[in-house]
């Protein structure tokens, strides 16, 4: 279980550093996505 939320965090990291977001513009993106997947499940069903 540990070694999962290791590459979890290192996933974050990378993507962070990859499109240079703050934690905060990372926490907003993460909750419009959700949003949005959310909106799309509905939909289907």
């Amino acid at each position: 279980m540990r070694s999962l939320i290791d590459k979890h965090k290192t996933l974050i990291n990378w993507y962070q550093k990859k499109f240079k977001l703050s934690d905060y513009q990372l926490l907003w993106l993460v909750f419009f996505k959700g949003v949005l997947i959310t909106m799309i499940i509905f939909k289907i069903f």
